[in-house]
């Protein structure tokens, strides 16, 4: 899976967050101990924003451009990768630089991976406010 590079959007397709857009933030293309077939580690939007008309209070804006994010592990099969890429850094987010050392330390405790999607959260409503990336940050129609 030679084209399932970080900062790639991509749709998440089976379990909870099935028809939810994300992110690859890092690859294992071999495998690890735990989990021996490729897969990703993958930050996505579990609730999208709503639309945001001029008219709005600054209030009402703001309550409307929040985002619910996601962190998960995910196989190679269950997600379909699209032509769009996410230039937003989440290699600090997931904390550790060796490879597979990285992904059981996020998910070792729940605490960590409460951290890590709040920090994505904030990344990906500071990226929804900027304007870039329309397309990500829209609803899958289907």
């Amino acid at each position: 899976m030679k084209f399932l590079k970080p900062n790639k959007a991509v749709i998440v397709l089976q379990g909870r967050h099935a028809g939810r857009k994300a992110v690859i933030v890092r690859s294992y293309d071999e495998g690890t101990r735990d989990r021996p077939y490729g897969h990703c580690l993958v930050a996505g939007i579990s609730k999208y924003p709503k639309k945001v008309i001029r008219k709005d209070s600054e209030k009402k804006t703001a309550k409307k451009s929040r985002v619910k994010a996601f962190v998960k592990l995910v196989n190679y099969n269950h997600i379909m990768p699209t032509r769009y890429t996410l230039d937003v850094d989440f290699k600090d987010v997931v904390s550790g630089s060796s490879s597979s050392n990285a992904a059981t330390e996020l998910f070792q405790s729940r605490d960590n991976k409460v951290t890590a999607s709040k920090q994505i959260k904030a990344r990906f409503e500071e990226r929804f406010k900027t304007g870039k990336n329309r397309w990500f940050f829209s609803k899958l129609r289907f």
